[in-house]
């Protein structure tokens, strides 16, 4: 495979011949100068002033496929009705939480089945849907470099797929290659994804050179990079998490700063079109969002998660919607709090959220609340297995394939009795992981809240890895990397 060079990005190949598009030298200069020009300073640099429109949209126009009664919906708008089906979620396999796997519940919390079938200290995380519910995309981390890869598999389970990689290893530029948070276009058509890649810093935070957002499709074909943060300023931080708008113009991510980015180790919400142009911040820094952001179904809210400064555990973040203008900033979770929480997103109908939120002294489970904050209520109580990252789709339940083993759910996986109110209760404070485990992240210099590989022990702030190179698995129905 022809490299892929951060300086010319050349089009690469695939192992099989198969060619993949990628921005020319020039179109790339010129699409940083826009980025630049849009945003009317580097990133890290842009003051809040200029991130928000002059005169605040207080109440944005909802799209034309909004459903009735969610979110935004337009007066008048025709009956629709939309299917709630199933939850994913990424659970760990053993009490050493050593390796994990994706599994799927009812919208109670019932009828835990696991799809994937990890290698042994395999983790398996950040799910999410294909519009039509049959495949959900996740990305799996190699026991042996730490680096992911992103793989497929169908919805009732079976067969994984691993989708070809953007670049080999042997050279320089992809060194510590990495691919991981996968997120289905609306359309179906394109996968979003985050990639890291280069040198690793010998200093103490481990950081990798490059990290962006990129395009491809399902398949793994006609990758582009979508944005150029890092571009520039090596070592300034890690881009991850994209999530689409409903009509497929934009995406949200996340941007963490490393120790040496402006402003240093720090977080936020950004946004950018889907051709690349118009980016720019959506929350403020001192908020510190993070992780996978979601938009409402109508589009007109987009849902994120805070996580307070100092240690990756500490207590005190939140659930909080804003206008995708970056106007209407409003908390859903109480505040302060002493409760973990987790990545939230919307029901398919925009009715309700499933969240991920960790009380005091036990592990994460699944929750859901209305659009409001109102209604909380547990939906599991699988403390055990750590679910976090939570996706809900459209898909149906189905009986395993042949050949495939259904996880039974314990007799505890069924909704809450407590009442709505108890749930959302603040626990105490605790040196409990927060639901998301975050400590650091591995060689690929992603943010802390990606998964650490098997024996990291620490739970700093700073990114931290081996100097191990990339290594991806066979794409083996199996789903083994052997």
């Amino acid at each position: 495979m022809t490299p892929i060079t951060t300086g010319t990005r050349r089009s690469p190949k695939s192992p099989t011949g198969r060619a993949r598009t990628r921005a020319s030298a020039g179109a790339g200069l010129l699409l940083l100068g826009a980025l630049l020009a849009g945003c009317g300073a580097e990133p890290g640099e842009i003051p809040l002033s200029e991130i928000r429109p002059e005169i605040p949209t207080a109440t944005p126009e909802a799209t034309p496929a909004a459903t009735p009664g969610v979110i935004g919906a337009a007066v008048g708008a025709p009956e629709a009705t939309v299917h709630n089906g199933l939850i994913v979620s990424r659970a760990y396999t053993d009490a050493s939480r050593t390796s994990s796997a994706i599994v799927t519940f009812s919208p109670d919390g019932s009828g835990r089945h696991q799809v994937t079938q990890p290698p042994a200290r395999a983790l398996d995380d950040r799910p999410d849907w294909s519009p039509d519910g049959a495949t959900i995309a996740f990305d799996r981390t190699d026991p042996q470099t730490g680096t992911a890869r992103l793989w497929t598999v169908p919805t009732a389970g079976g067969p994984e797929h691993q989708v070809s990689p953007v670049c080999d290893s042997g050279s320089a530029d992809c060194a510590n290659e990495d691919e991981r948070a996968p997120a289905f276009s609306p359309n179906g058509k394109q996968i979003a994804f985050s990639r890291s890649w280069g040198a690793q810093d010998q200093g103490s935070s481990h950081q990798i050179q490059y990290s962006d957002l990129y395009l491809m499709s399902p398949e793994g074909t006609d990758v582009q990079r979508l944005t150029f943060l890092t571009n520039d300023k090596p070592y300034s931080g890690s881009v991850s998490n994209p999530s689409w708008s409903p009509d497929g113009k934009q995406l949200t991510f996340e941007y963490r700063t490393s120790a040496t980015g402006q402003p240093a180790n720090s977080r936020a919400i950004y946004v950018v079109s889907a051709d690349g142009t118009g980016l720019r911040q959506l929350t403020p820094w001192e908020l510190r969002a993070g992780d996978r952001a979601d938009w409402s179904p109508d589009g007109t809210q987009i849902l994120f998660t805070t996580f307070p400064a100092g240690p990756d555990n500490a207590p005190g973040g939140g659930i909080y919607t804003v206008h995708p203008d970056g106007t209407a900033i409003g908390a859903l979770t109480p505040a302060p709090s002493d409760a973990f929480y987790g990545t939230a997103a919307y029901a398919p109908d925009g009715r309700s959220i499933v969240f991920a939120q960790a009380p005091a002294g036990a592990g994460a489970d699944l929750y859901s609340m209305r659009p409001d904050g109102t209604g909380v209520a547990r939906l599991t109580n699988s403390s055990d297995k750590w679910l976090s990252r939570p996706a809900w789709g459209t898909a149906e339940g189905s009986a395993a394939p042949a050949g495939q083993v259904q996880a039974t759910a314990p007799a505890t996986d069924q909704p809450s009795d407590r009442p709505s109110g108890e749930a959302s209760q603040a626990p105490q404070a605790s040196q409990t992981p927060r639901p998301d485990d975050q400590r650091p992240a591995q060689a690929q210099g992603q943010p802390a809240t990606e998964q650490p590989r098997p024996g990291t022990e620490s739970e700093s702030e700073t990114d931290s890895g081996s100097d191990s190179g990339s290594g991806s698995g066979s794409g083996s129905g199996s789903g083994s990397e052997e």
